[in-house]
């Protein structure tokens, strides 16, 4: 009888814990979700989001946290979004500068607000 009171006990708090809730899974921004679809369709051809891997243009994986530190006194918001408006001021070391210079005028506000939410969660 002694032998089965710990095995009682144990089932009884594996049983308690296997009851807890679930964390909840957080709902994706639409935003962000936005601006997935919009790299995916304009951004995509160029760019890669794996590291270390050249389509034509330089890979954006990590891209969040580079550009918080690209440029002195400006957020990685800006950065981002300033380097899609004008792409020949931030070119990446060892890339030319062959990404379209009207390329912002295929955006609308609300594409480019979503691109640049989606870019800064590749952290």
């Amino acid at each position: 009888m002694k032998k089965i009171i710990p095995i009682l006990i144990a089932l009884a708090l594996s049983a308690c814990s296997a009851m807890s809730p679930a964390e909840p899974t957080p709902t994706p921004d639409p935003l962000v979700l936005q601006g997935q679809q919009v790299f995916n369709a304009k951004c995509a051809t160029c760019h890669a989001l794996v590291p270390d891997t050249i389509i034509i243009g330089p890979s954006l994986n990590g891209i969040a946290t580079r550009a918080e530190t690209r440029v002195e006194g400006q957020t990685a918001d800006e950065y981002i979004q300033l380097s899609i408006l004008r792409p020949g001021d931030y070119l990446v070391e060892g890339f030319n500068n062959v990404m379209i210079t009207n390329f912002s005028k295929e955006l609308t506000n609300e594409d480019m607000n979503a691109l640049v939410a989606f870019l800064l969660t590749l952290k």
